[in-house]
């Protein structure tokens, strides 16, 4: 059975035949793990992949006498995986409490999080995954935590906006993921260009929290001078709620996805449970995610939804929008 790999696995793969050192190793098989595509084709590959990543945990025991250090992974769950990412004492537990059904210990003392926490948050249908870190620092920061943020789908860049060195944040937490060979970048702009494949590039909104303190409008002033070509800008406030609202909307288009609802002919279509696929994604591969035999069996589809007239037919390669409802006909 053919292994189907995936550009982006090609890229991990790339990736890990540059790394220099162990820790840049184990970021690129981890990734590679996480985009291999999962079928009985590949079972040789995965299997051999968790070989090499044991193996080079193995081999960092050895080095630390044995002391071994934390490892995380997330699954990804619901639409998009979204991690937090910024300095201590930004409010990323705080922003995580209010956007999803997660419970993170919430202090006003650095380093609160010790390890991922991710939680559901509810958009509209769908619920999207936000994922809380421990502080980026230059002292602090671990390759897990780069690789949970290398894995993800985009980056919220949390700030506090109350803290004078607000331009320090940003510049110490962009250069410490660089050193992971992570770069963030605003999520409508341009993807950074990469010569040879090896920097993972974040969709990253610069989320400019605490606006309900005093001092915070003086320093957004400062951040939007600096950062508005570079990144969209959004004030918040996780502790009164300010654009809390417009921040779910913002992510869901961050992350470029579209909703697709399913109908049986003759029956009304399924409005509960829609599909949540890449924009881009065409019928014929809708059709595979809903069963094999459609994909291999499909003569037509009748699509409903915006810009189109009701029960329109469209072939395999028709690509979808948000909101459309497919019937199937094999």
């Amino acid at each position: 059975m053919p292994a189907n790999l995936t550009p982006e696995y090609r890229q991990a793969e790339e990736r890990y035949r540059l790394a220099e050192t162990p820790a840049e190793k184990l970021l690129a098989l981890d990734e590679m793990m996480a985009v291999i595509p999962k079928h009985k084709g590949t079972e040789h590959m995965r299997a051999d992949i968790k070989r090499r990543i044991s193996k080079l945990k193995q081999q960092n025991d050895r080095k630390t006498h044995g002391k071994r250090g934390a490892e995380y992974n997330v699954e990804k769950e619901g639409g998009g995986q979204v991690v937090l990412v910024g300095p201590p004492n930004a409010g990323k537990s705080r922003l995580l409490s209010r956007l999803t059904n997660a419970h993170p210990d919430i202090g006003d003392y650095p380093f609160t999080t010790q390890m991922p926490l991710p939680g559901m948050m509810p958009y509209e249908d769908i619920y999207l995954q936000i994922v809380d870190l421990p502080p980026i620092t230059q002292e602090f920061t671990e390759p897990w935590m780069a690789a949970i943020v290398r894995n993800a789908d985009a980056a919220l860049f949390l700030l506090d906006m109350s803290d004078g060195a607000v331009l320090d944040q940003i510049e110490t937490t962009a250069r410490t993921l660089e050193k992971f060979r992570v770069s963030l970048y605003g999520w409508d702009r341009p993807v950074p260009p990469d010569e040879f494949g090896i920097v993972a590039a974040k969709k990253t909104i610069l989320v400019a929290n605490k606006m309900d303190e005093p001092s915070s409008f003086d320093n957004l002033e400062v951040v939007i001078e600096a950062y508005d070509g570079r990144f969209p800008i959004l004030p918040i406030s996780a502790d009164t709620g300010r654009g809390l609202e417009e921040l779910k909307q913002q992510v869901f288009k961050m992350l470029d996805i579209v909703r697709v609802y399913t109908k049986i002919p003759g029956k009304p279509p399924d409005m509960e449970t829609p599909y949540v696929v890449p924009h881009g994604t065409t019928v014929q591969e809708l059709a595979t995610m809903v069963h094999k035999d459609f994909a291999e069996r499909l003569r037509f589809a009748r699509i409903w939804g915006h810009g189109r007239f009701d029960g329109q037919m469209v072939g395999r390669d028709d690509v979808l929008e948000d909101r459309d409802v497919l019937e199937l006909h094999a």
